[in-house]
């Protein structure tokens, strides 16, 4: 943690006023350090965080409490025993509600109450109402400006090849530790492809790679996979779990599908593979549509990629998708503040929306100055369903064509309609002629007679004579020829009209031109009850005492408002204390496994400190000066010895850092869900490479389960990602389940993975295909051959000896076992068996 205290103005110029000598506090003992946060997360809702304060009760500052309110003085310093509000707390009578204080706190603000109920600093003469943001909050490592450190300096034989390793080598020495040995040539290749690509390396790249021992090697073996159109789909998939994506809008049972959603998923894969720096990035997905000129018709590329980035914005779910109102338009609002502030700003800023947040130095009203950014394009009084956030796709040419063939069709559709009429007139006659002269004209008339006018007798008649009721669906029972002549003219009708340009959408978050909504603070956050109005500007605890941003509430210079897009500037300055770090602890935890901050999307009290906090503070800084590349930071990282390094586990230094937390050597993880996937169908040779376009559907198997279609094996990322049916497979493995979005992924072992490895149809037909393959490209050779074969497919190395003796073995008891089945091929039974056991194992479903 970073101790670092930024001190007012107003405490250097002595304008606070302040208690005896004796009542200063060494820190770790002090009402600012240790008991005002516990009655911030307790008791300020009703004592403190507004201007009416229950029982005239004020526990802001120390003075305020020996005071008292109604029921007397609050504390007598020296004895906690005669303290009301002890006896209170102890008590359990406050608060009164079901949260109470517990015992171990209880218990530090009697020590405090004890050592004379100490404070650190003068407090100030005056207090405006409601919750201030203190010195001590203000100190927090998240909140401190972005610097640069310099890298420590370390003896030169450590193995330091970036400034990364000075980082973690300087603390790994002062516990007596080290790196571990780099990981061999193939460990290193088939870490990176993963991590880079998601895919295993192809035989040829693992040749080439071995047989290079030529210096920067490695490096051109990173720029490889770097360039690989699977980079983007790999590491998008990061970005899409924190951006919550989601292929439906959620609203409950109906889960309505979002067909064109795929277009944003789409755009971060190209802007990842086109290495779009992070700050554009950033600004495009925050505010696409106020770069984006107007008009929106005719649109060139370069506007549908701005306004598709939007998308950012709409992955909320969204109840009014299939009806509701206010209540449900309110919560997408909610929400997607939820996503931004969690990706962006990593804080659960949501705790502001009723009331100050009880941990982080964050005012209500401040959640309302950040609502105020979004609120012109996410405005519950006029409140656009996502079917009226479509923008249209077509240009001029496609509509002047679209007229062009209907008008050519509606001939066609004229001379199809005089013939089918022609035709079925014809057989009526034919089988009205059947009947006795003198009642064709009454059946004539009663059936050329519409039915909403026919009297009751005709009714009778049509009901009594169903033969004669002669329409286009029974006309091949009376004219085949004729029919058939019709259904070709229907085939060049339905061709004609095919000729059509598709008109496709681009679901966008806009502002409503010419409306700037007031937004207001909603007492305890209940929209029906709105208070004072507020300005759009970002937190105020995000810059220095006194410095807020606060952003116009209209840009002059832009038919919008501006205020996202003055927002999304500002986030990307290089400056913002909590984007670079957010940004650099997400980057990092997805190379290792863990991040520096554990709590990718909580860095308030709440969430875990850094444990190389000046390290992240130089990624972070370090990240703009790279322009925003995030290809040049993955290089970086996956440059260090720290990545490069083995796996390998130590007992001695297991017992000096057992959780890895100075990486003292890489973290054995297991692949992700779509990863583990992706490596089964690309060992069995299926994995169809088509990048882009709308999602796979997914089905529901026999027994309920979520299952893809086995006619189309694409990578994971292009499969729908419907909020009610998440793929059983990806879910099992801790793929996002209809979450709101996706911080950090859990990495479980559970039972429900083993049975969904020993008997999941996907990894039993995998296993199939494996088998297969295996004895398609070995045709003719012994089984201790072709048990090689299947190690060099699946594992990408060569079988021990040990394991080639038990692995035919094994197949040996398989095939007598199976002789006495009806099975006919034995050998690919056996097989199937043997791949099971191989696409199950530790091996594959880890990375070293």
């Amino acid at each position: 943690m970073i101790k670092q205290r930024l001190v007012p103005a107003a405490l250097l110029c002595g304008l606070f006023l302040g208690l005896a000598p004796a009542a200063r506090a060494a820190e770790g003992n002090s009402f600012e350090q240790s008991v005002r946060p516990i009655f911030k997360a307790y008791c300020f809702e009703c004592h403190g965080a507004n201007a009416k304060l229950k029982g005239d009760l004020d526990l802001r500052l120390r003075r305020f409490i020996v005071k008292g309110g109604e029921s007397g003085a609050g504390i007598v310093p020296g004895d906690a025993a005669k303290s009301l509000l002890v006896q209170r707390l102890r008590a359990g009578e406050m608060p009164p509600t079901e949260k109470k204080v517990p015992p171990e706190k209880i218990a530090l603000i009697e020590r405090w109450i004890k050592a004379g109920a100490p404070t650190l600093h003068d407090e100030p003469t005056k207090l405006a109402p409601g919750i201030d943001i203190t010195p001590e909050e203000r100190a927090f490592w998240a909140f401190q400006p972005l610097r640069h450190p310099a890298p420590p300096k370390v003896p030169a034989d450590g193995r330091v090849r970036t400034p990364i390793d000075a980082f973690l080598l300087a603390r790994l020495r002062q516990k007596g530790l080290n790196f571990n040995a780099d990981a061999d040539r193939f460990t290193l290749l088939r870490r990176a492809s993963f991590d880079l690509t998601g895919l295993p390396p192809r035989q040829d790249e693992i040749d080439r790679f071995m047989a290079d021992d030529s210096e920067g090697a490695y490096e051109r073996a990173l720029d490889r996979l770097l360039a690989s159109p699977a980079y983007g789909e790999r590491w998008a998939r990061h970005w899409l779990d924190v951006a919550g994506y989601a292929d439906s809008d959620g609203d409950g049972s109906m889960d309505t599908p979002r067909p064109y959603a795929w277009r944003y998923r789409d755009y971060v894969i190209r802007a990842l593979n086109a290495d779009k720096p992070l700050d554009q990035f950033i600004v495009e997905q925050l505010a696409g549509d106020e770069l984006a000129p107007r008009p929106w018709a005719n649109l060139k590329p370069e506007q549908i990629e701005l306004l598709t980035a939007t998308g950012f914005l709409r992955m909320a779910p969204d109840a009014t998708a299939s009806g509701g109102g206010m209540p449900e338009a309110e919560q997408v609002v909610v929400d997607t503040l939820k996503i931004v502030s969690s990706s962006m700003l990593g804080l659960s800023v949501g705790c502001a929306q009723c009331h100050d947040h009880r941990y982080d130095p964050i005012p209500q009203v401040d959640y309302y100055r950040l609502r105020a950014v979004f609120e012109p394009a996410l405005d519950p009084a006029q409140w656009r369903r996502p079917t009226e956030r479509r923008i249209s796709l077509y240009t001029d040419a496609d509509r002047a064509k679209a007229a062009a063939v209907e008008s050519e069709a509606a001939k066609m559709q004229k001379e199809f309609e005089e013939k089918q009429r022609k035709y079925v007139r014809t057989a009526f006659e034919a089988e009205l002629a059947k009947f006795p002269a003198e009642s064709r004209g009454q059946l004539q008339a009663a059936f050329d007679c519409s039915a909403d006018k026919r009297n009751a007798e005709q009714k009778k008649l049509v009901a009594l004579n169903p033969k004669l009721n002669i329409n286009p669906g029974v006309l091949y029972q009376y004219n085949p020829g004729a029919a058939d002549e019709l259904k070709k003219l229907q085939a060049q009708l339905a061709a004609q009209r095919a000729q059509k340009p598709t008109e496709d959408f681009v679901a966008v978050l806009s502002e409503t031109a010419g409306r700037l909504p007031p937004t207001k603070v909603f007492y305890r956050g209940d929209y029906r009850q709105p208070l004072e109005a507020v300005q759009p500007g970002d937190l105020t605890i995000a810059a220095p005492d006194g410095q807020r941003f606060d952003i116009p509430g209209k840009d002059p210079h832009l038919p919008s408002s501006g205020r996202r897009l003055a927002f999304a500037r500002h986030l990307t300055s290089g400056d913002h204390p909590l984007l670079g770090r957010v940004l650099a602890n997400r980057l990092w935890l997805n190379h290792f496994g863990h991040g520096l901050v554990d709590t990718p999307g909580d860095f308030g009290v709440l969430g875990q400190r850094p444990v190389h906090p000046e390290l992240l503070d130089w990624l972070a800084s370090e990240l703009p000066r790279q322009g925003w590349s995030l290809k040049r930071m993955h290089r970086l990282i996956m440059t260090s010895t720290a990545y490069r390094q083995s796996s390998r586990r130590d007992a001695a230094k297991d017992a000096v850092d057992a959780s890895n937390e100075l990486y003292g050597r890489y973290p054995l993880h297991r692949l992700e869900a779509e990863v583990l996937r992706d490596r089964m169908l690309d060992v069995a040779g299926l994995l169809d490479p088509t990048p882009f376009g709308p999602p796979v559907a997914v089905t529901q198997d026999a027994v309920g389960q979520v299952v893809t279609p086995d006619d189309k094996p694409r990578r994971s990322i292009y499969l729908m990602c419907r909020r009610s049916l998440p793929v059983a497979f990806l879910s099992t493995f801790d793929g996002p389940a209809g979450e709101l979005n996706c911080d950090r992924r859990s990495s479980s072992t559970a039972a429900p993975q083993a049975l969904m490895l020993l008997n999941g149809d996907f990894t039993l037909k995998q296993a199939g295909n494996v088998a297969q393959r295996i004895l398609n490209e070995t045709k003719g050779a012994t089984r201790p051959v072709r048990v090689a074969h299947a190690w060099q497919i699946v594992y990408q190395r060569p079988a021990t000896p040990e394991e080639l003796d038990q692995a035919c073995r094994f197949l040996d008891r398989q095939v007598k076992r199976l002789g006495a089945s009806s099975k006919a091929d034995h050998e690919l039974a056996a097989f199937t068996n043997l791949c099971q056991q191989l696409l199950a194992s530790n091996e594959f479903l880890h990375v070293d």
